[in-house]
């Protein structure tokens, strides 16, 4: 987890695009060493990159690793899970994909009853099969190390075998075109599949994603039924998702 100073950094490169450590040190009191020590934190955590005299958000080519990506928007997406939860009923048949913020909903799902669940992340299989009552399938192929992450041929082959009442998402990032994009060509053949199969298709994901960018597309927004998110940042892509008629729950409201 990172110091609320360091998230408060981040928020402001969110919206500057570049931070200095003149104006940081300023804002928040402290010294120049500990603001160059928050910097050289979050650089390391590939969510920033250092620049002379400061830092700026880090481009978005690769994803950060797996456990910055938990840090941030950690309480937001605990909400996102909740509220994704609410919409799944016991005994359903669902998919859920690779995401920390898929996780949440997975620990959001442990009190429902007789849930049949598909999914190609090793974490959620670990929250949800303890439970006697729900059956867990994990697709074929090889997990990931970094974050238990199953994708590949196989691992597709194994989703279209199925169709499910829900399945729940994530974006690495969403455009103002309504585009949702990753950065695994891989890990988005698998959405792909899991959008297909599915007769409600819930979009889990935090506003942080509403401001970055990735290199490979999913899919558009308008083949996604719901769309749970801590807020909506940008009222254009508020009107987007009107025009289209995807109910969206902002869990911030």
């Amino acid at each position: 987890m990172y110091t609320p100073r360091q998230t408060e950094i981040l928020e402001v490169a969110k919206v500057k695009g570049l931070v200095s450590v003149e104006a940081l040190v300023e804002k928040f009191g402290v010294t120049p060493q500990s603001i160059r020590k928050d910097l050289g934190i979050l650089s390391q955590a590939r969510l920033l990159e250092r620049v002379h005299g400061g830092a700026r958000l880090a481009s978005m080519v690769d994803n950060v690793s797996y456990e910055a990506r938990r840090a941030i928007a950690y309480k937001e997406k605990q909400a996102i899970g909740q509220a994704v939860a609410k919409i799944i009923p016991s005994n359903a048949s669902l998919f859920i994909n690779i995401g920390t913020t898929n996780e949440a909903v997975a620990q959001a799902l442990v009190r429902h009853k007789r849930l049949m669940v598909i999914t190609n992340n090793i974490n959620v299989a670990s929250i949800l099969s303890p439970l006697r009552e729900n059956q867990v399938f994990i697709t074929a192929g090889k997990v990931r190390s970094s974050d238990g992450g199953i994708v590949g041929e196989s691992t597709i082959d194994f989703i279209n075998q199925f169709q499910v009442d829900y399945a729940v998402i994530g974006a690495s990032a969403m455009n103002i075109n309504g585009d949702l994009l990753d950065f695994d060509i891989r890990e988005v053949k698998v959405s792909q599949a899991i959008v297909s199969n599915a007769k409600h298709v819930i979009l889990a994901s935090d506003s942080t994603k509403q401001e970055r960018t990735a290199p490979v597309r999913i899919g558009h927004i308008s083949k996604i039924d719901t769309f749970v998110t801590d807020r909506i940042r940008n009222q254009e892509y508020r009107k987007l998702l009107d025009g289209f008629d995807v109910s969206t729950t902002e869990t911030s409201i």
